[in-house]
């Protein structure tokens, strides 16, 4: 008999530090669920506690990790922009649940699940950030999406309930997209590594293109709903309105900068090579998704609606970083959402605070609800008017700076219809973010209607949103390190 002799690699060829900071979040998630099982009456604010405590652990394992790209049998690819992606996912995580510690006691902070779920997530979310395995960031997405809606169901109010129905079952038929997609390109080249895959799609000059577009089209199918791309978008603005306006400003952030990653790896494979093709149907939905949304944002009433829309409109621009395909525009990309990050935050947050449960109009965020906020609370229309003069793209404040470098990087790429299209979107998108902001300082309170702002405010939500205000006006002061710190880890990933 001929005895079969099986090499494992040894632990050091791992390189288990690859998958660190994923366990940390991981066994966080188990301990919030142990202590569960021990005692059940402890208070909320131990676990909002414990959250960030494994979230700061997660962040200084990222910071600190020093090894080599790949490990765990190749799966994970721990690059540059992997560390980037991880550090934007974990520090926004870290705010948003802060949002958990309001004086208001909502359904679903009352669970420990709500915790260990969120967790959970956020290990889906680095996991598909770090690998170029189509089959490991399939379980990502799916373990991150899982966690997402049944986080939103949890709200238990009938909207809540409906919105997580919505989302699983548009969630679904995008996993079926990606799984199909995946597959046609396992069929083509017999991997499912996106690195193995380009390699042997360029060395056969693209053979059999008709069947490899059909796969390009499932793929981007999967991560448009993902992105919220047109036409698949249509989940955003009830979801968001479905959700808590806390857990709105989340979903318009975190699952969109792991989306963005897979398809910057993706779909370099196919800019690199200047396949027009796919080339002109990724520039096609990038001006659908910037210019549809925002003209239907136009006839919002709703503060949480129009905002939703506005973050499918800003999803479209930082997409085009990725058609740009230059070092300048994927850095303009993180800068950009960045920029959106500390802007949407504040600006959802805030939102967040002002959420009354016994409220008399006909949704949590009418507009009409905001009108003469400036004479019966001017620090809260100041600080709104502040972050929406930021979406609005008005200088000097921070998305400004965000969207006037990923401009720079299309016109220095020779883009400049698209350019233009961002610019006109932009002055389009001023126009319904000055809507609000006319109902809180130039129209009066209406009459016979009590409106109890900064119902669920509390200490460390202020904190929260006293660092998004100051990060949105001294902004200018942050853009030259960032983009350095940006630059750096963009070009050691070589993109």
């Amino acid at each position: 008999m001929t005895d079969i002799v099986v090499n494992l690699p040894s632990f050091a060829e791992l390189n288990f530090g690859t998958i660190v900071p994923m366990i940390v979040a991981i066994v966080g998630a188990l301990v919030i669920i142990c202590i569960d099982l021990v005692n059940k009456n402890l208070d909320k604010s131990l676990y909002v506690m414990l959250t960030v405590l494994f979230l700061i652990i997660d962040f200084g394992v990222l910071i600190g990790y020093s090894g080599s790209v790949r490990g765990f049998f190749d799966l994970m690819l721990v690059d540059g922009i992997s560390i980037l992606a991880q550090g934007v996912i974990v520090i926004a995580s870290i705010l948003f649940i802060i949002s958990a510690m309001g004086k208001l006691r909502f359904q679903e902070y009352r669970y420990p699940e709500y915790f260990a779920l969120y967790l959970f997530m956020i290990a889906g979310f680095q996991f598909m950030v770090s690998s170029d395995s189509l089959i490991l960031i399939f379980v990502g997405l799916e373990t991150a999406s899982m966690s997402l809606y049944t986080i939103i169901a949890m709200h238990n109010r009938k909207s809540a309930l409906e919105a997580a129905i919505k989302y699983f079952t548009m969630g679904a038929l995008a996993t079926a997209f990606f799984a199909f997609g995946s597959m046609i390109f396992y069929a083509l080249t017999g991997t499912v590594e996106l690195g193995q895959i380009s390699e042997v799609l360029v060395a056969s000059n693209f053979e059999n293109y008709p069947i490899i577009l059909v796969g390009v089209v499932f793929m981007l199918g999967a991560l448009a709903f993902k992105l919220s791309l047109v036409p698949f978008h249509t989940w955003v603005p009830d979801v968001y309105e479905g959700a808590t306006a806390a857990l709105a400003g989340f979903m318009s952030i975190v699952p969109k900068m792991a989306g963005f990653v897979v398809a910057l790896r993706f779909f370099e494979i196919f800019i690199a090579s200047e396949d027009r093709f796919v080339e002109v149907i990724l520039y096609l939905v990038i001006v659908l998704t910037m210019t549809i949304p925002n003209i239907i944002a136009l006839l919002q009433t709703d503060f949480n609606r129009m905002l939703a829309y506005s973050s499918v409109s800003n999803a479209g621009f930082a997409m085009a970083a990725i058609l740009i395909g230059t070092t300048q525009a994927t850095s303009a990309l993180f800068l950009y959402w960045i920029m959106f990050l500390v802007t949407n935050l504040g600006g959802f947050t805030m939102l967040w605070l002002n959420r009354d449960k016994n409220n008399s109009f006909k949704s949590d965020h009418a507009l009409e609800r905001y009108s003469g906020l400036v004479k019966t609370s001017p620090i809260v229309a100041c600080m709104m008017g502040l972050f929406l003069m930021s979406l609005a793209g008005i200088p000097p404040f921070a998305l400004f700076w965000g969207k006037m470098y990923l401009i720079g990087a299309s016109v220095n790429a020779g883009y400049m219809l698209l350019a233009l299209i961002m610019v006109i979107n932009s002055a389009i998108a001023g126009y319904y973010y000055l809507k609000p902001i006319v109902y809180m300082f130039l129209k009066d309170p209406i009459e016979g209607k009590t409106v109890k702002y900064m119902q669920n405010a509390t200490t460390p939500i202020k904190t929260v949103i006293g660092f998004c205000a100051v990060a949105v006006i001294f902004s200018i002061f942050l853009i030259e390190p960032l983009l350095e710190v940006i630059s750096y880890y963009v070009q050691i990933s070589g993109y």
